[in-house]
């Protein structure tokens, strides 16, 4: 402690620890004299002898304090000066780069790992952010700690930044003042990560990932080509799923003879992608003299937890990606599915097996009920509404009562509903709203969902938790979104309509289900829109489902006049023709006007249509304000995917028609994020 005497002299006295020493000295001192006066009262010769000791001991202290305090207090300024040397020292060859720098990232000081690191003078004064410009933000907004990865001079570091307030250390100054309340300098250290990063990345990149690879159509290819060639055929496939997985460094075994297990790495995976897993496209090119080509799927799971999870994945991942139709990749990360692939039209399934198995368990799904309810995906159409009335017909022919839930009825379909209403054939609660379905669902009622699966999009999803019994039909390729625990499930991305596939049903059920006339009108007419008049997505079985109804009872006149429109819905349809626009040359985007239609979505979906048949359109989008949303209707023929698009914008379908709704948005603000999306796909390579 330094102080000042009555002459003016600076005085130098013992404070903090050494205080303390010096204190308990004296206080044994204190201790000495109390013994002193005992033994004096014991024997005055013996105290006599103790207090000449205790003098001479008190004066040898004073003189030590007189005589060595200077020495001591001047060894211990020699000591803290060497120390703080060694400090600087010490810190100017920290192995580790250390700077300092001010709040607004002017360097004040760099060690010599820092000068060596930077190139520059170790007092360097201008600004960091010339030197590490990605730390410009991170130094703002630093608060106590900060770090960040950064790349410098081919060298990987870890950047850890720290705030020191300097608030107590300028109080006490006395050559500065503090100006500001907080007063503070940023302190850096640079750790290179280099080798620990690549020992990261190898390890990474050395991870197992678990995976399936299916021949979608084993049986339909073979059976395309002489017997004599069947061997071959399957040797060759094999021979070329083995080779891209080998090429990949990954192993890969055959479980059955058309499907196959995988074990790859991290870092084969990401040469797949790259390779934008070229087996799908090298498969087709397998021949030998096959008329049909091949095309394989590939499940993968991975970041699942333990490898048996991972398994698990691959497995669930396979199955999605043969539910949307297959000829594609479904990879499960976590809890999120990527999908890849897909771009080509689902091959039709010739082999009738699939349809008989679900028409008889559907059969047995019925059976076991108290009572059926259909419902199909909000805004009904007539697609989803016949195959709905399909369904209805098969419940009340094994004896079980069946209603249909419908929502707000549009006029697409307002003129079925009063036909069938107004025919008397019915009960008057064959037609219910959402209350009263909400009302009638128990744990043995069976709730059949038609033309769509995903839980979201269907008419009254209340009544989905209400039962145990729950059926899935749908025509559309499954997404991330689906149904849970489903009793039956059959989805089949290769069918034309919802109502194709109940009419098959319908064909397999029982021997002889008869079908009222407009029941018939009402399944054919739904074949007939989405397949745009037998134009889009049709295969054999399409015409045989129609031919199907044909034979009992349904009427193409009277169809055809239930698709007539009003004026305005005419003029609205053609006016968005008109207003199309040709972004990149090849994609027809246009806005459907709403005002006084009273269903502008159909409206739309027909102008998308209109569109495909210009010259050099490969694909249309018609954007509809429709009820707080915009509703996308896209449109191909067969060289563009639209559902790989629209899957884009959160919404699915089919290759060659699908959609979107985009809520909380205007038609300006969808129209550029189609558009973002059509242009990120094409650089990406993806259409």
């Amino acid at each position: 402690m330094l102080e000042k005497s009555d002459s003016g002299r600076a005085q130098v006295k013992y404070g903090g620890s050494l205080l303390r020493h010096w204190f308990w000295c004296v206080l044994m001192l204190v201790f000495l004299i109390g013994l002193t006066a005992v033994v004096l009262y014991v024997d005055r010769k013996a105290g006599a002898i103790v207090g000449i000791f205790s003098v001479v001991l008190y004066g040898i202290l004073f003189a030590m304090d007189i005589f060595y305090k200077p020495r001591v207090l001047q060894e211990l300024i020699e000591f803290s000066q060497g120390y703080a040397q060694v400090q600087k020292e010490m810190m100017d060859e920290f192995a580790v780069p250390y700077g300092l720098a001010e709040p607004n990232g002017r360097m004040l000081w760099m060690n010599h790992a820092m000068v060596e690191l930077t190139g520059k003078e170790p007092y360097y004064h201008k600004n960091i952010w010339d030197l590490f410009p990605r730390l410009q933000d991170l130094l703002q907004e630093t608060e106590e700690t900060a770090e960040k990865e950064i790349l410098y001079q081919d060298r990987t570091y870890r950047v850890v930044l720290r705030r020191v307030e300097m608030n107590e250390l300028l109080d006490n100054s006395a050559i500065t003042q503090r100006t500001a309340e907080n007063s503070s300098i940023i302190s850096l250290h640079f750790f290179d990560t280099t080798e620990l990063m690549c020992y990261r990345r190898e390890n990474f990149e050395q991870k197992q990932v678990v995976g399936n690879i299916y021949i979608d159509n084993y049986e339909e290819v073979m059976e395309s080509v002489e017997d004599i060639r069947r061997s071959m055929l399957g040797a060759l496939l094999e021979r070329r799923i083995h080779k891209y997985v080998s090429s990949m460094g990954g192993l890969c075994r055959r479980m059955e003879r058309d499907k196959y297990f995988m074990v790859i790495t991290r870092k084969g995976l990401e040469a797949m992608k790259e390779d934008k897993f070229s087996l799908l496209e090298d498969i087709k090119t397998v021949s030998m003299g096959n008329s049909m080509q091949a095309t394989v799927s590939i499940g993968l799971g991975l970041e699942n937890g333990s490898y048996i999870q991972d398994s698990d994945a691959a497995r669930s991942s396979i199955e999605m990606a043969l539910a949307r139709g297959g000829d594609q990749v479904v990879m499960k990360q976590a809890d999120k599915m990527q999908f890849f692939g897909g771009k080509t039209q689902h091959a039709e399934r010739n082999t009738r097996v699939r349809a008989r198995v679900k028409a008889q368990a559907l059969k047995e799904v019925i059976g076991s009920c108290d009572h059926v309810l259909v419902m199909g995906h909000r805004i009904t159409d007539i697609d989803s509404l016949g195959a709905a009335v399909g369904i209805a017909r098969i419940s009340a022919h094994l004896g079980k009562k069946a209603h249909i839930v419908l929502g707000e009825i549009n006029s697409s379909i307002r003129q079925w509903v009063i036909e069938l209403k107004e025919s008397g054939e019915y009960d008057p609660d064959y037609f219910i709203n959402h209350a009263q379905a909400i009302e009638m669902t128990g744990q043995h009622s069976a709730v059949i969902v038609v033309d769509t699966n995903r839980p979201s999009m269907v008419e009254c999803s209340e009544i989905l938790s209400q039962t145990r019994i729950i059926v899935v039909l749908d025509h559309h390729r499954q997404t991330t979104e689906q149904i849970e625990h489903a009793s039956l499930s059959y989805i089949e991305p290769s069918a034309s309509s919802a109502c194709e596939m109940v009419s098959e049903i319908l064909q397999y059920t029982d021997d002889e289900i008869p079908l009222k006339p407009r029941e018939a009108d009402c399944l054919y007419a739904g074949i007939v829109v989405d397949t745009n008049n037998f134009v889009a997505k049709t295969g054999s079985r399409t015409f045989e489902a129609a031919a199907f109804l044909r034979k009992n009872g349904a009427d193409v006149t009277r169809v055809r006049k239930s698709f007539r429109n009003d004026m305005d819905t005419y003029k609205a349809r053609a006016e968005a023709v008109r207003g199309a626009e040709a972004y990149m040359g090849v994609y027809a985007i246009s806005v459907c006007p709403s005002q006084g239609l009273e269903n502008p979505t159909v409206v739309g979906a027909q102008a998308a249509n209109e569109l495909l048949n210009i010259i050099g359109v490969r694909a249309s989008f018609v954007l509809t304000d429709f009820d707080g949303k915009i509703y996308i209707s896209a449109r191909a023929i067969d060289e563009v995917n639209v559902q790989l698009i629209m899957e884009r914008l959160g919404g699915g379908g089919h290759m060659n028609i699908a959609g979107a709704q985009l809520p909380g948005v205007s038609v300006d603000e969808a129209r550029e994020r189609l558009k973002e999306v059509l242009k990120k796909m094409t650089e990406e390579g993806e259409l």
